[in-house]
């Protein structure tokens, strides 16, 4: 068996930014993931104490059988969740019941499946390093010598367009993580001049109406910037971009809500007003970002 936490590498030490006042986190783990130990009410006490107002709850599950999220207790997972959420609900905290995804294209029917026979209040889809991937510390060096940066991104990028267009998720998840896994062999300097990169993903985005996370931990890692960059989620609006979600992606107590501001603030620049949310079935619903963003 594999461990996904060795395989993603050991993150960067964390300072004190979890931000305050905020009203979603829309991307956490929980110890129903396999590389979280973080039990749900540490996050219900951190969101009251920091007046975060409301949270999903976005635990992982993978459609390959090699990993240790396959085929989790859904039923497990949801009890857990609704008792929590019934716990915090008198301290101001409004907690839902989420999921991300794993997305590989040669899996997208079962992932289809899975979320048809399950209900859920928030689906992420996110394009993982995978076990057979080249962005895998023991393969990334030999995989880019000799490759353009539009060779390097293929595999990744090409899945995310995949993700957008089948119609299954409310977000995309962290965008262009494998920044971190190219590092130092691609910098994110290298990943800004090419914003061109990003238009297939962007314009799939637009065409189905798929929410664009704006993921925070990249500022707790060595790309030291979200996931995408502030440039990318303003040329997701100039395109034609209605919905961003934000989430802290925390695996830790340290790192709930870590930066989370920075993704507010980066929406607003970017021209957007809300975040996109869903609460369960129906349309998404729109979570007012701060004045306090705005008025910059």
């Amino acid at each position: 068996m594999t461990d996904k936490a060795v395989i993603e590498g050991t993150p960067a030490p964390v300072a004190d930014r979890q931000a305050r006042d905020l009203p979603l986190d829309s991307h956490l783990h929980t110890n129903q993931s396999f590389d979280s130990q973080v039990p749900i009410d540490v996050y219900g006490a951190l969101a009251a104490e920091r007046g975060i107002a409301e949270l999903a709850i976005t635990d992982h599950i993978d459609f390959d059988p090699r990993w240790l999220n396959f085929d989790p207790d859904f039923g497990a997972r949801e009890r857990i969740l609704r008792a929590a959420a019934e716990r915090w609900a008198p301290h101001g905290v409004a907690i839902r019941f989420g999921l991300e995804v794993s997305y590989e294209s040669n899996r997208e029917e079962e992932i289809r499946e899975h979320l048809r026979a399950h209900a859920y209040d928030f689906v992420i889809g996110s394009v993982h390093v995978t076990i057979d991937s080249p962005y895998q510390a023991s393969r990334v060096a030999g995989f880019v010598a000799g490759r353009s940066l539009d060779e390097i991104v293929e595999p990744s990028f090409s899945e995310v367009v995949a993700a957008a267009r089948s119609g299954l998720f409310d977000t995309i998840g962290h965008l262009d993580s494998i920044k971190r896994y190219l590092l130092p062999h691609v910098t994110p300097a290298q990943f800004a001049e090419r914003l061109d990169l990003y238009e297939p993903l962007l314009q799939a985005l637009v065409d189905g109406g798929v929410g664009l996370e704006v993921n925070t931990s990249g500022l707790r890692q060595a790309t030291g910037e979200t996931y995408p960059s502030a440039a990318v989620v303003a040329r997701f609006r100039e395109l034609g971009g209605e919905r961003v979600t934000a989430g802290s992606d925390a695996h830790r107590p340290s790192w709930f809500a870590h930066g989370l501001d920075a993704a507010y603030q980066i929406a607003a620049d970017a021209g957007f007003a809300e975040i996109a949310f869903r609460r369960g079935p129906g349309e998404p619903v729109a979570v007012v970002i701060p004045d306090r963003f705005l008025d910059r």
